[in-house]
This record gives C-alpha cells, structure tokens and sequence, in this order.
C-alpha cells in the first residue's frame, strides 16, 4: 500500500492550466497517481497508509527560491523554518558571485570575510570542504530543503587571479575555465557574478564570455548581478544580454528590478530590451522579490577601487582620513559603483544588521537618523560603523517603485527570488515572506496574478531553468516536493517591523514526499539534498 494519499485537494499544477479537484498519491518520494474528480465521479479512491483530507487547500508543487543566501544556513539551521515554512522546497544558492566554493584556505578566509554581512562570520560552521563537489557531498548529510548551486565567479577570480582591479592574464584565465569547467562537472546549475561586488566587477565582458562559454558547454545559465540597478540600469542589462548571446549561453538576471530615482516608471523601457532579444532567439529568464527595498552590506555601497585587494585593504582606506574623503566624495557627489551610479542618499540607507552586538542601537534607523542623533554628518557615522563592525553591517535600501515591481513580475520568463539574507536583527522581511507575499498581496488582495498564473511563476518556470525534468509540476513520476496552502489566508508575517515572524495559510509543505511542515509545524525531517545539474 501507497505512503499517502492527499484527499479532495484543489490541485494548481505549476502549468498555468485551471485547477482540478483530485486524490494525489505519493509513495517513494515521488507521486504515483492523481485521480481527478474522484468523488464527484464515484469510482474507487485510491488508499495509503496515510490519508491527508485537502478540502479547502490547494496542492501546488514546492515553490522554488530562485536567488537564495542560504549557503551557510542550510548547514548552521537545521530548523530553516524561513524558508521551509513558505512552501519552498528548492533553493537556488551561491549567488552574486561570491560563496564558499571553490576555495583553497587564503581564499576561503578572504570570502568568509567579505560577506560575513550576508551569511554571519562561519565561526559555528567546519569548513570541510573546498570543491564544489565537495560542498555538495555535505549538503547530502541532510538539510531541511533541497539547493541547487550556481559557481560564483568572484570566488573563482579571487582564487585565480586575487582581488585586483587587473585583466587576468592568459595562465590565470585557464585557471578559471578550469575552475568553472570542475564545477559544472560536479553538479553545479551555472555560474553567477557579482559586478558591483569585489573582485567579480574587475572582470571585463571578454573573460566573462570565456568564462561563458564553459558554462553553455554544461548546459547551465549565467546569473548576474550586473554592474548597475540604478543610473547605468538598461545599460547593464543590454551588456548581459549581449554577453551572453556572444558566448551561446543562457542568462537569468538575477533580482532584475529597476531602482533609484533615475528608473521611476521605466520598468516597460526593460520589458522590451528583453522581448526584443526573446524574439530574436535569446534564452532569457529572470526573478524578482515582490518588494520596493533592496538589502545588502553597507561596505557594497563603497566606489571599486576603495575595495580593491579584499577586506583588509578596504579598513585600511577607511581608517585614512585622506583615503576615506575620497570615498565620501565619491559616494555623496559623484555616485560610485558600488551605489550603482546614484549618488547616496542617507535616509534611504537602514541598518538592518551589525556583527558586534555592541552597536546594536544603529539597527532599525537610517544612516541619517543615527547621524542626526549623534549630532555628526552621516559620512562620518557611516565611516565610524564600518570600521567599528569590521565592514558586517547590512543595510535595507528604501529605493525601488512599486509600478516597476508589479510590472516586471507580469512578465512572461519571470520566477520568484527572496534574495533573503537571514543574517542581522533586522533583516529584510522578504527572507521569511517571499512566496506568501506573492499569494496573499499580489494574487488574493491586487490581483495582479491570477493564482494558477503565479504558482507557474514560482515552480514549473523556475525548474525550466534549471533543467529539472521530474520537478516544478503535479505530474504522475514527478518528485513530491509539494505545498498545500489555504489561498483564502496565505500571507507572510514578516514586515519591516517584524520581519522573522512565519506566514499564515501554509500548514503542509513535503520535500521529497517527507513532511517539513505539518499542521503548520516544522517536523525534524531533513529531507533536503544537493540537487545536482542534469547533463544537457
């Protein structure tokens, strides 16, 4: 006899078809059979040992976070309720071209270092690894949901060539396609690149089209974080465009929104670059998070050059008062790079997270707020935070627009990103509420998707491009890596104000048939493994 049967569940396939009504059986970690309108015709309901009674629920496949910061979470939160309890069962990490592998010791200490903001210090973490395989095989020991891994460019060029603002030289070029070439070899779905992150911005498009080809030749995509989201924003995003048709690869832009003053309503200017390249035969895809803050590292906003040669050299530029008022002339009057063009503004800058717990009153004020307080210019405040905290703090950004974000989201090669970073006492509360924030605002209360349009979005899209052929849809033979969610209550609890608090509306949610959420609650189950790239 099956494992289970969910009974009488109003099925959202991931096709973007109508729903149907259905018994669903899963034995095996995958599901058997779906028999539609089983009462309704009166024909023999399949048994299980277990029968699960969905009347109210909607049974979608799991939802897949498509630019997640989970990389050392997974390993440190055996719990991860931020993420298990929105229904998502596949995290896509290794994202913005930086992560943990592949590394040797210097620069594996240099990573960790570099964004401490983004996934704590590692200081709870045994670091065995060093290969992309090799991470990998310790995801395997068990994790509460499923990741996949993309080859972070800026590791790579730290491990091959350092962290200076240099071309690579021929000998240090191999090195990266070797590097990118192992990677792919041991189960990595692409690469991806941080290009207003050091040292993934000092690579100029022809490396990064090498690096390219190497990734198309392994049938994986390229995701960037491309050089500006702000002033140059259109130009970015026709430069990945046109590097990755160059080089024959596939490309998903990740967190691909239009912030800042200077892109206010230009979301459409976007959507036809990109339908322009999608009809001339481009294979393009992107995500979002249905949210108007961006978040990162305070240090991000920094100009290039200051962060040239790693971490260390970055406190010593700041610790020069010299040094350091170049610096704030180049973020106040100039806009530097690493604020992608704009000049900064200190009141749309909140601290959402320090290291020392120490500076904890600086969490949940803007720069300009805590300067105000302490009666000094916000350069100074901000300058005095970095060198205090060691470059950990992270920031919320208050610079997107809404039209954009309900824009983009519409489009037809769009998925579903948290770009959650769990780190800080305040993080972003799109950590824990992406996906119920799309089902409960987007769907329920705009209407700005229909239901079946959006869980397509979240789950078949996303497994498109990961090549995935046995997820992201109710499918006999598929993998039961499934969410039954009430669309009546869906929401995430998460604000701004109180961003760690779980959704609402999602009491089951299984990864590969197993229970990771039941009755609302996280089970113990660790049935999450490396989802590795299938061969092209």
């Amino acid at each position: 006899m099956e494992e289970l049967v969910i009974r009488d569940a109003d099925v959202v396939d991931g096709s973007g078809a109508d729903s149907y009504r259905a018994d669903v059986v899963v034995d095996g970690g995958r599901i058997v059979s779906i028999v539609k309108e089983a009462a309704a015709a009166g024909c023999q309901r399949p048994k299980a040992r277990r029968e699960l009674d969905a009347e109210g629920l909607v049974l979608s496949p799991g939802f897949v976070d498509m630019h997640a910061h989970s990389d050392l979470a997974l390993l440190r939160d055996p719990d991860h309720s931020a993420k298990a309890a929105q229904g998502v069962t596949l995290e896509v990490i290794g994202q913005d071209g930086l992560s943990y592998a592949p590394v040797d010791d210097r620069t594996l200490g240099e990573v960790r270092r570099a964004i401490a903001g983004w996934n704590g210090s590692g200081a709870d973490i045994d670091f065995d690894w060093r290969t992309v395989g090799e991470y990998l095989d310790r995801l395997d020991r068990g994790i509460a949901v499923n990741a996949a891994y993309l080859i972070p460019q800026g590791t790579v060029r730290a491990l091959a060539v350092g962290w200076e603002d240099r071309e690579a030289t021929p000998r240090e070029l191999d090195r990266m396609r070797q590097l990118v070439a192992e990677g792919m070899e041991q189960g990595a779905v692409g690469m991806s690149s941080g290009l207003t992150y050091t040292p993934g911005m000092y690579a100029q498009d022809a490396e990064l089209t090498e690096l390219c080809r190497v990734v198309a030749s392994y049938g994986g995509y390229y995701c960037p974080h491309h050089r500006s989201y702000g002033a140059g924003a259109l130009e970015a995003y026709r430069e990945m465009v046109a590097l990755t048709r160059e080089a024959g690869c596939s490309l998903h832009l990740a967190h691909a929104t239009m912030n800042f003053g200077v892109n206010k309503g230009r979301a459409p200017e976007l959507l036809a670059l990109l339908d322009e390249a999608l009809a001339a035969g481009a294979d393009i895809s992107l995500d979002t998070y249905p949210y108007t803050p961006g978040c990162t590292t305070l240090a991000a906003m920094l100009p290039s050059w200051a962060s040239e040669g790693g971490p260390e050299r970055v406190v010593e530029r700041l610790a020069d008062d010299g040094t350091a008022e170049r610096i704030r002339h180049d973020l106040e009057v100039i806009g530097s790079d690493g604020c992608h063009g704009v000049p900064i503004e200190w009141d749309t800058i909140e601290i959402s997270g320090v290291g020392d717990p120490a500076l904890a009153d600086y969490v949940g004020r803007t720069v300009q707020e805590s300067a105000d307080v302490r009666g000094e210019a916000p350069w100074v405040t901000a300058r005095g935070l970095l060198l205090a905290d060691r470059l950990a703090p992270t920031i919320l950004q208050h610079v997107g627009h809404e039209e954009n974000v309900r824009a983009i989201m519409r489009h037809r090669v769009h998925t579903g990103g948290s770009d959650g970073i769990l780190q800080g006492a305040k993080p972003h509360p799109r950590a824990y509420g992406t996906f119920p924030h799309y089902l409960g605002h987007y769907v329920r209360e705009l209407g700005v998707l229909s239901l079946e349009e959006c869980v397509a979005h979240l789950t078949s899209r996303a497994a498109a491009r990961l090549r995935l052929p046995d997820r992201g849809l109710v499918r006999e033979g598929y993998v039961a890596d499934l969410v039954l969610f009430d669309p009546a209550t869906v929401a995430a609890g998460s604000s701004f104000a109180e961003p760690r608090v779980l959704p609402t509306g999602i009491p089951y949610v299984l990864v590969g048939g197993r229970f990771v959420i039941e009755d609302g609650r996280r089970t113990d189950a660790l049935a999450g493994r490396a989802v590795r790239r299938t061969p092209a």
